[in-house]
């Protein structure tokens, strides 16, 4: 028997909408409207590129080195980008989650994250993807089932497929995260700068960015405009931040929210977002896209 690559694929339907999720990772494979995908995105005899559709936890974005201090112990990740000697990501890679329901328009994963190299809590995830007449919705609930306390970031990595030189963005967000630019790491939370100010509508044409912003209070939306349909990335007040990549070759944007910026483990000017879970603890956060 030959297995596919992410393993099992759950697909969803409700109305005009389709989405597969794949069973590795509770990564969000393909989203339709009518047919037509939404997403930069893999088959399923593919591996992902690029962190395509990935769920970032425990925590999204990099640790500087891989080395964090957590409740006076000091913690060494493995180093899993190695050109920046970050650990990216957190530790959901090639993890295989448990189908907890399947029905003809919503899919439930759940997985565990045990106490591993760098890391000493112990994390239950519960992952839902729905698609109805609204697009789709994905609710995330991490529980800390553990006798210790956790940090706890999440993040998602979803991609938009557009040819970004004619494509049109807007973005809610008043800051953005300076970086050292050899190894994305986090300098100082600014007032957003005029290159990647999307506050109105514009088009991105040769704009650049692999950058996390912020400064946005409560639920916030984010768009994206081809001749074809807007696709909206909505948050929840629980995702204040947002990561923005482009594709090199222009041919896709990444839109990420997240619970937290880059590096949020240590001090610095992320720091205040990281999420400390007390033993019986959950987070909840809830994300999705509209598209018309």
């Amino acid at each position: 028997m030959t297995l596919n690559p992410t393993g099992q694929q759950y697909s969803i339907s409700d109305g005009r909408f389709t989405a597969v999720v794949t069973e590795i990772g509770a990564t969000l494979r393909s989203l339709t409207l009518d047919g037509q995908e939404v997403l930069w995105t893999f088959a399923e005899d593919q591996a992902p590129l690029s962190s395509m559709g990935r769920q970032l936890l425990p925590w999204p974005n990099r640790i500087r080195d891989g080395r964090y201090t957590f409740d006076g112990v000091e913690y060494q990740l493995p180093i899993t980008e190695v050109p920046r000697h970050t650990a990216l990501h957190g530790l959901n890679e090639g993890v295989a989650w448990d189908l907890e329901s399947h029905t003809a328009d919503e899919v439930v994963l759940t997985s565990r994250y045990y106490p591993q190299a760098g890391w000493n809590a112990v994390l239950e995830a519960r992952i839902g993807h729905r698609v109805g007449d609204d697009g789709l919705t994905v609710t995330v609930e991490v529980a800390n089932v553990g006798a210790t306390r956790a940090p706890y970031g999440y993040g998602a990595h979803p991609y938009l497929a557009a040819d970004l030189s004619t494509a049109e963005l807007k973005l809610p967000f008043a800051k953005e995260l300076l970086v050292d630019p050899e190894r994305l790491l986090p300098i100082e939370l600014a007032d957003v700068t005029a290159e990647h100010d999307f506050r109105e509508t514009r088009a991105i044409g040769d704009t650049w960015f692999d950058t996390a912003l912020a400064g946005v209070e409560g639920p916030w939306e984010l768009s994206l405009s081809t001749g074809d349909h807007t696709v909206t990335l909505w948050a929840d007040e629980t995702l204040p931040w947002g990561q923005v990549y482009t594709h090199p070759d222009r041919i896709a944007l990444a839109v990420e929210p997240m619970t937290c910026g880059p590096d949020a483990f240590n001090e610095g000017p992320t720091h205040d977002g990281l999420i400390v879970l007390e033993p019986g603890e959950t987070s909840r956060s809830v994300w999705g896209f509209r598209v018309s």
